[in-house]
């Protein structure tokens, strides 16, 4: 949401986090998300496009050391209406389109990516519990979460590459036709008309709202957070956002651990964003020696995470560090 406030431009990011047994619904399941990794990506007012869909290691080994995974993927689609106020445009709704055929078929690829194990089912798999969550605006101008799966039938069409986004209208989708190279299952799906009666329809253009299903997503009442455990210190920059404030470099590390002092090494370490730039920064990459570290975070033990600072790699970093805040005070006085 700051980056959309800064740039005016959309995001996506995925969500990392754990699935629980949800307590209020019967045989119900609740995906608790932790943290939101954002990936490389192009983005402007009207279009996000995501420079590779391949999982980032070093994110995935993270994720895995604090029992944590993938879960699903978040995108805003926010147009402002009034920058006074602060409210939005309403895009989506029963009168326009839920999803995009394209964001469709996004979903699809990735629910197809994540199956859902079952021990029921011939091949070990069935279905999927990744989420999709597009931030947009309600009825009401203001910002909000809508969150949706798409139908195992859906993801057959997008593992079989039988859909395909139209140009001009998002709530439909293109239904292939059999060619020489590729044969395509016809589609049948049922509209009532005015008497009531069932019409049957193939579907060569599909609407998009056949294929959706609702999941209901919300905020808790009560923040509990796994990273972050200090909320009155400013977090870490978050990864590939190029714009000024926001940019993971040496400085940004520099300015963030100064807010903490040498007793506080594992609260300043336990930020998602902090762990993934140490363990990637050019300078002197961290991936090899990391495993204590978040063995400590994973734990929350403070003598762990201080002993893993007496590595050779973090003293040349403190010392770094040290050496340019003595820099910048003998060029002030």
């Amino acid at each position: 949401m700051d980056y959309w406030r800064l740039t005016g431009h959309q995001r996506i990011g995925f969500l990392y986090g754990y699935y629980e047994m949800h307590k209020d619904v019967p045989l119900g399941i609740r995906a608790t998300v932790v943290a939101i990794y954002e990936p490389p990506q192009e983005s402007s007012r009207d279009l996000v496009k995501l420079n590779s869909l391949e999982d980032n290691p070093d994110v995935e080994k993270i994720a895995a050391s604090q029992n944590i995974q993938r879960i699903g993927w978040i995108f805003t689609d926010l147009i402002p209406k009034d920058t006074v106020k602060g409210t939005v445009k309403q895009l989506r709704g029963a009168n326009t389109y839920f999803l995009s055929a394209q964001e469709c078929i996004m979903a699809g690829y990735f629910q197809n990516s994540h199956p859902n194990a079952c021990r029921l089912s011939p091949d070990g798999y069935f279905g999927s519990k990744f989420v999709t969550v597009c931030v947009t605006g309600d009825t009401s101008n203001q910002i909000h979460m809508e969150g949706y799966q798409i139908s195992n039938q859906c993801m057959a069409l997008v593992r079989d590459n039988c859909l395909l986004p139209t140009r001009d209208a998002p709530e439909l989708a293109y239904v292939r036709e059999t060619s020489k190279k590729q044969y395509a299952p016809d589609v049948f799906y049922t509209e009532k008309d005015n008497f009531g009666n069932e019409i049957k329809k193939i579907a060569r253009l599909l609407p998009i709202e056949y294929l959706l299903v609702d999941v209901p997503v919300s905020a808790p009442v009560e923040q509990k957070y796994t990273f972050n455990p200090l909320r009155i210190k400013k977090p870490f920059p978050v990864e590939n956002r190029s714009i000024q404030g926001y940019l993971q470099d040496f400085e940004a590390l520099s300015k963030y651990l100064n807010q903490f002092s040498s007793s506080q090494f594992l609260e300043a370490a336990s930020d998602f964003h902090f762990l993934l730039y140490i363990s990637t920064m050019e300078m002197l990459p961290f991936r090899d020696v990391i495993d204590p570290l978040l063995k400590a975070i994973k734990s929350k033990d403070q003598a762990l995470a201080n002993e893993w600072t007496k590595n050779e790699k973090w003293a040349t970093i403190e010392q770094v560090i040290a050496a340019q805040d003595s820099c910048k005070f003998d060029c002030k006085r």
